[in-house]
C-alpha cells in the first residue's frame, strides 16, 4: 500500500484553453502528458458543479486541458464510436466522426471529433454512472434508487433496484451511485445507505455505505463509508470509498477491502488503462451531506482533479490538480486509442455541414464531398 507523491514537480502548463490567470486553471506533474501519450489515450472528465466536461489531452510535452460547456454533466458511457452523457434531465448521445475532426483548427492536430446526434429527456432523475452492455445503454437514476434502460416511448424504463427499497418514488431513499458490468450485464453496485425513506441515507452516511450483486440482490460488503464507481478490472473488483479518499480492492470471498492508495480528495469516478488507474478527485464542501465524512477532517489539503495510480504497486505516479472554480469532479472516461478529441457542445455551422449515412447510402456520395 502506498501514497508517495510522484517525483516529478507540478507545472502551470501553456494552454491556451487554460491561461495562468483563468478561473479554469490547473497545474500537473511533468510526466502527465508523457503518460497519455504513452498509452495513446486521452480522457473525458465531467463536473457538474461547474457545469463542464473536461477533455485532457497531451500536446507535446504540455498537457491541454480543453472545455466544454453542459448542462450538469454527471456519468458517462463509451461503446465502439459512441459516447453517451448524463446532462441534467437527459442523456445526450455522441458520435465520434473522424473526417469531421479534418475540419477543426488547427489544421491536422485533432484524431477524433464528437458530434451530437441524439438526445433523450429523462426528467429531473438525478443520473449517476453509466454503462453500455447487451440491452443497450445502463444508467444508475439515482432519485428514483434503481437501474434502468430506454426505449423510444418513455422516460425512462426501470430494470432494478435493491431488495430494500420497497417503491418507486422520486425520493433518493438509498443514494445508489455505482454501476460495474461483466459480460455486458449489471454486477455490482454502490449505494450510500441501506434505507427505505426518503434521504435515508443521510442519517449513516458515514459508515453505512454497501457494495451489492445485481443478480442476487445480496449485499456483499456493508461499513463502506460513501463508495462510488466500483469496477470489475483485470480480474479483480475495485471500488472507491470516497470517504477516505481511496482505491481499494474487493475480496469477495471474505467480505473484505484492501486500500491501494489514499489520495487527497474525495474519490469518485474511476477508469483504467494497462496498469494505471485515473481517479477523479474533489475538494468536498463542509456542508451538511459531507459532516463527519473522515476526508472532510483533512482540512489542508482536498483537491480536485484526476490521480493516477499504478495498481501494481499503489504509487501515485502523476496527477492534475484543478484549481479555483473547478472543485468537484463526477466522472473519468478513458479514451482509448484517442489522442486529441473535440467534443461539439454548441456549433451550428459545423452541425449544420456534417453528415452521418449508411454505408450503402455512401456509395452515391462523390468522394470529395465523403473526405471533406
Amino acid at each position: 500500500m502506498s501514497a508517495e507523491t510522484p517525483n516529478n514537480t507540478p507545472e502551470n502548463p501553456e494552454n491556451p484553453d487554460n491561461p495562468a490567470e483563468s478561473p479554469l486553471r490547473s497545474i500537473h506533474t511533468s510526466n502527465f502528458p508523457q503518460i497519455l501519450s504513452q498509452l495513446g489515450i486521452s480522457l473525458a472528465v465531467t463536473t457538474y458543479q461547474a457545469g463542464k466536461i473536461i477533455i485532457v489531452r497531451a500536446d507535446g510535452e504540455n498537457l491541454n486541458t480543453h472545455f466544454r460547456v453542459f448542462k450538469k454533466p454527471m456519468g458517462m458511457a463509451m461503446t465502439g464510436n459512441q459516447l453517451s452523457l448524463g446532462s441534467g434531465p437527459q442523456i445526450i448521445n455522441f458520435r465520434n466522426m473522424p473526417n469531421v475532426a479534418q475540419k477543426l483548427d488547427p489544421p491536422d492536430k485533432h484524431d477524433a471529433c464528437y458530434l451530437p446526434y441524439s438526445t433523450h429527456i429523462t426528467g429531473d432523475i438525478d443520473i449517476h454512472e453509466m454503462a453500455y452492455g447487451e440491452d443497450g445503454l445502463w444508467f444508475v437514476n439515482t432519485r428514483f434508487s434503481c437501474l434502468c434502460t430506454l426505449d423510444r416511448q418513455h422516460s425512462f424504463v426501470p430494470r432494478w433496484r435493491p431488495a430494500y427499497v420497497t417503491a418507486l418514488a422520486p425520493e433518493d431513499r438509498c443514494h445508489l451511485n455505482g454501476l460495474a458490468m461483466v459480460d455486458g450485464k449489471p454486477k455490482y453496485v454502490t449505494a450510500l445507505g441501506e434505507t427505505d425513506m426518503a434521504g435515508g441515507w443521510r442519517q449513516n452516511k458515514v459508515n453505512g455505505g454497501v457494495l451489492m450483486d445485481v443478480e442476487s440482490k445480496e449485499v456483499l460488503l456493508r461499513g463502506l463509508s460513501m463508495p462510488h464507481s466500483p469496477r470489475r478490472y483485470g480480474d479483480r473488483t475495485w471500488l472507491l470509498e470516497s470517504g477516505y479518499g481511496s482505491i481499494s480492492q474487493v475480496d469477495l470471498n471474505n467480505g473484505s477491502t484492501e486500500m491501494i492508495a489514499q489520495m487527497p480528495g474525495f474519490t469518485r469516478g474511476l477508469d483504467f488503462c494497462g496498469n494505471l488507474a485515473f481517479i477523479g478527485l474533489s475538494q468536498v464542501r463542509e456542508t451538511a451531506v459531507f459532516s463527519g465524512v473522515p476526508i472532510t477532517e483533512k482540512a489542508s489539503e482536498r483537491n480536485s482533479g484526476v490521480w493516477v495510480v499504478n495498481l501494481t504497486t499503489g504509487q501515485i505516479v502523476a496527477f492534475l490538480k484543478f484549481e479555483d472554480m473547478i472543485q468537484e469532479v463526477f466522472a473519468v472516461q478513458v479514451l482509448p486509442q484517442i489522442k486529441f478529441p473535440e467534443i461539439i457542445d454548441h456549433n451550428d455551422d459545423l452541425l449544420a455541414s456534417s453528415y452521418f449515412l449508411p454505408p450503402d447510402a455512401l456509395s452515391d456520395v462523390p468522394k470529395r464531398l465523403i473526405s471533406s
